[in-house]
């Protein structure tokens, strides 16, 4: 029998499979096909304090082994969030994650100073930095270290420990990794999704309505996987969690053996909305094959 438990930093979660922000919506809809307090932990869609229109349709495209998207972080905002949508996801009986987002630092120092009161069940909050910086041209924070240390830093109002999500656009990704270790984040995310962009050749345009987006599912598994192993081999230290193109409990291993302390499934729970307790269940029967008694046996293994 395993021991599924696994620690992101002083974050204990009772399985090493989480949801990945923005793909389940805010959890609660999962209930009709899982029991979300089996997973690791719920991760909602990032949020800004204030409400945010999003990106023009079309804002979802399907591409090979994947999709590209670009919805541009629509939603109400955090106290609508907090009063409507939360209360739902804490009846499920789910391990929390909130995630949250800006195009300003001030924006995020918002946005985190909003979830200060939030229940106990939102044990953490994910910092997206993945995100259009106006007041650098629009660069994305992650793309630069002191960018991303600067948005981590004014983060701790929310009272819990921090996760900075990264992009794997980034040449320097080990450095922006620590500089957001040394900002104050317990953990970091990789990946994002990777910037694409998908024409029509008919009609000669771009397919998505804000023209490019990122893409992720199984095609860009192995990029995350590269990502989480080389973070790890500059900061064995710092905890990491895999995202990119999970759908089989092999997969998760995979993560794990690169570093990663726990994964998050996204892109997978578009074609069925079971695969995140799906894929924890074929990882439990690979590990019961080859005798792992605990998810602990499994992180960093592929480093010598």
């Amino acid at each position: 029998m395993i021991d599924t438990t696994t620690w992101v930093g002083s974050v204990g979660l009772s399985a090493p499979v989480m949801t990945a922000s923005g793909t389940a919506g805010h959890g609660a809809e999962l209930a009709r096909y899982l029991r979300p307090a089996e997973l690791g932990a719920v991760v909602v869609k990032s949020m800004k304090a204030e409400a945010w229109p999003g990106n023009p349709s079309p804002r979802v495209h399907p591409t090979p082994a994947g999709m590209i998207n670009s919805v541009g972080l629509q939603g109400q905002g955090i106290a609508h969030w907090l009063e409507h949508e939360l209360p739902a996801l804490i009846d499920t009986g789910a391990t929390i994650v909130a995630s949250i987002w800006g195009n300003s630092v001030a924006d995020y120092a918002a946005a985190a100073d909003a979830l200060a009161d939030a229940p106990h069940q939102v044990v953490a909050v994910e910092v997206n930095v993945s995100c259009p910086n106006l007041e650098d041209r629009s660069r994305m924070f992650a793309h630069a270290a002191a960018a991303t240390a600067e948005v981590v830093s004014v983060t701790g109002g929310c009272g819990r420990p921090r996760w900075a999500k990264l992009s794997p656009n980034a040449a320097d990704l080990p450095e922006i990794a620590i500089a957001a270790s040394e900002a104050g984040a317990e953990a970091v995310v990789l990946t994002n999704t990777l910037l694409g962009m998908v024409i029509d050749v008919d009609r000669r345009r771009p397919v998505l309505g804000a023209g490019r987006g990122g893409v992720s599912g199984a095609a860009m598994h192995p990029v995350a996987v590269r990502a989480v192993y080389d973070v790890h081999e500059a900061a064995p230290q710092l905890p990491i969690i895999g995202v990119g193109g999970a759908t089989t409990g092999a997969d998760v291993v995979e993560f794990l053996l690169a570093g990663a302390a726990a994964v998050e499934v996204g892109t997978a729970t578009f074609a069925d909305p079971r695969a995140p307790r799906r894929i924890l269940t074929e990882f439990e029967k690979w590990c019961e094959r080859h005798d792992v008694s605990s998810v602990a046996e499994l992180i960093g293994g592929a480093h010598g």
